[in-house]
This record gives structure tokens, C-alpha cells and sequence, in this order.
């Protein structure tokens, strides 16, 4: 196991993402057409000529990220490299949904719909304005966690993204986030902000959020995926349904582990990551939890036949 491919999660949206891949792929341009029939929406024309603010809600953001990274794998495919040639997979958040979707664990329409259905539930969960997420820079997760517990309050405060050594996200009510912004800068943070997010995902005010995906994963098929997936709640990998299944339910109000997720890889001989659709940002995170692990990043044309041709020769 040398290469772990990994698939971004919501913050990585561009209006125009992955056109120049259909334009360029017709395996990408089918990932969109089959996107929008799933959805019976014409998604792909918000994708390349909405407005930011409509790809950014959440119900937009989730299937339409998930869309630009399967068509960067079709992409791939094309070149004549498939999911096979990773050891390993992964995602952040929604990206585990591309991650199984690429890996052969969920069909294409099933993901789409089950984001869609994601996006709209984490949204719906709690009302706009009464919860938030703060990130926390140069603070780790040992006293990001004691900052959010002191700042609760008989509120929900909670580590919601560890991200890197120095980026932990932590989710809840708007006025107990707001606190931990303030007790983070008296621990030694380097910057503490609230973030431009829409609700307070992965902490405990997502549980209606999680009761929905858990109705709707359990009437869809998941099959064992043809490369283990290391999920973010676990920070280990599965290839078992009904424990993928568990783990996407319990993603929802748990938190994303994804600094501990790279060490696994790290430790398990992933040498390589490509970080594979809009962005790159997790590659970002990638080097500063591991120095020795290189990267690459497919999301144009130009990227992913570099990639491929870094595979023929070798």
C-alpha cells in the first residue's frame, strides 16, 4: 500500500469546477449527466454558471463536490488508472461519500441522492443563526477539546474537525462557539474565528440530521468497497457494508478525525496522497500532519494526465 486517494469535503467549491474535465472527458461529462438525472435537477449548469452563493448551500455544495471528484476520477479512469491503483481511500466529511462512490462501495445516483439528502437534513437540523463553527489555528486537540468544554456552558461545544496539528474546528451553539473563540485566544491560538458556514455540522445538534441518514442509507445498497476506506470517525479502514453504514450514520455528529486518519495511512505504507477533485486544501493538511508523505493534486485535465503518466513510467 503506497497511495491513498483522498476526496474534499465541503469549502473546496468553485463556481466552474470540473468543466474543463467534461470538456475535455467524456467519462466527466457523464458523471454530471448522471448526477443531475439522479437529482432531476440540472446541477451541473449551477456548477459552472450559478451564482457562489447557491453552489454554496449545503444541499448544492455536498453532491456537486462529490460530482467534480467522481468526474475527476472518470477522468482518470480514461488514462487508464482505476481506484485499484490505490491502497487506500478516503474523504473529509461528504468526501467519504466520493471516497465509497470511487472505490465501488455506493453507485454514482445513490451518492448524489444521499448527499443531497445529507446536505438538506444538516441544514434543516438546527434554524440559521443558533449554531456556528470556529476554527481554531495553533491550539491542538487536546486543548481544543478543554476549550470547547470550558466554553460550553450547558450548551452544545464540541471538536467537530481535527484537522492538522494545528486546525481543529469546533461546532455548537452559535453563543458557546462564540465563547470558545475568546477562551482559545487565552490558551495560545494563533487565530480563532468563526467560520462562513451554514450550520453547525458534526457535533451533537446534528442528531435529526443523523436519524434522516440513517432511514435513507439503510434503503440503499452498500457493497464491501474494492480498497479498504478509512472513515473519518473511525480514523480506520473498513470494507464491511454494515460497518461503512454504521460509520456514515454516526459521521454526522461525530467528528471528523482526519489528522489521525493521514498518521493511519502514514502507518499502514501510504508514501503518496492524491487529492483528487476541487481544491487543495486537504492536501494543505496532508504536509503539515506528515512532512514525509508527497502529494498531488487532479483537478484539470493537465493534472490528471500528469498523474497517469507518472503511473506508466513507473
Amino acid at each position: 500500500m503506497t497511495r491513498a486517494f483522498l476526496f474534499p469535503g465541503q469549502g473546496a467549491q468553485t463556481i466552474g469546477m470540473g468543466k474543463a474535465l467534461a470538456e475535455a472527458y467524456p467519462a466527466a461529462q457523464a458523471v454530471f449527466d448522471t448526477v443531475d438525472e439522479a437529482l432531476g435537477q440540472k446541477l451541473s449548469a449551477l456548477i459552472w454558471d450559478g451564482t457562489q452563493d447557491d453552489l454554496t448551500l449545503t444541499e448544492n455544495a455536498q453532491p456537486a463536490l462529490m460530482a467534480t471528484s467522481l468526474a475527476a476520477m472518470a477522468a482518470l479512469e480514461a488514462e487508464g488508472v482505476t481506484a485499484d491503483a490505490a491502497g487506500v481511500v478516503a474523504g473529509h466529511s461528504l468526501g467519504e461519500y466520493s471516497a465509497l462512490c470511487a472505490a465501488g462501495a455506493l453507485s454514482l445516483g445513490d451518492s448524489a441522492r444521499l448527499l443531497r439528502i445529507r446536505g438538506k437534513a444538516m441544514q434543516d437540523a438546527v434554524a440559521v443563526g443558533e449554531g456556528a463553527m470556529a476554527a481554531l489555528l495553533g491550539l491542538d486537540l487536546v486543548t481544543a477539546t478543554e476549550v470547547a468544554a470550558a466554553a460550553a456552558e450547558g450548551q452544545v461545544c464540541q471538536a467537530a474537525n481535527d484537522n492538522d496539528p494545528a486546525q481543529v474546528v469546533v461546532s455548537g451553539h452559535r453563543a458557546a462557539v462564540e465563547r470558545a473563540v475568546e477562551i482559545a485566544k487565552t490558551r495560545g491560538a494563533k487565530r480563532a474565528m468563526l467560520l462562513p458556514v451554514s450550520a453547525p455540522f458534526h457535533c451533537a445538534l446534528m442528531q435529526p440530521a443523523a436519524d434522516a441518514m440513517a432511514k435513507a442509507l439503510g434503503e440503499v445498497t452498500i457493497s464491501a468497497p474494492r480498497v479498504p476506506v478509512v472513515m473519518n470517525v473511525s480514523a480506520a479502514a473498513e470494507r464491511d457494508p454494515a460497518a461503512i453504514r454504521d460509520r456514515l450514520v454516526e459521521q454526522v455528529t461525530g467528528a471528523v478525525r482526519w489528522r489521525e486518519s493521514v498518521k493511519w495511512m502514514a502507518a499502514n505504507g501510504v508514501t503518496e496522497t492524491w487529492e483528487i477533485g476541487a481544491g487543495k486544501a486537504l492536501t494543505g493538511m496532508v504536509r503539515r500532519i506528515d512532512r514525509s508523505l508527497t502529494t498531488r493534486v487532479l483537478g484539470t485535465p493537465d493534472e490528471v494526465r500528469a498523474a497517469a503518466a507518472s503511473l506508466a513510467e513507473g
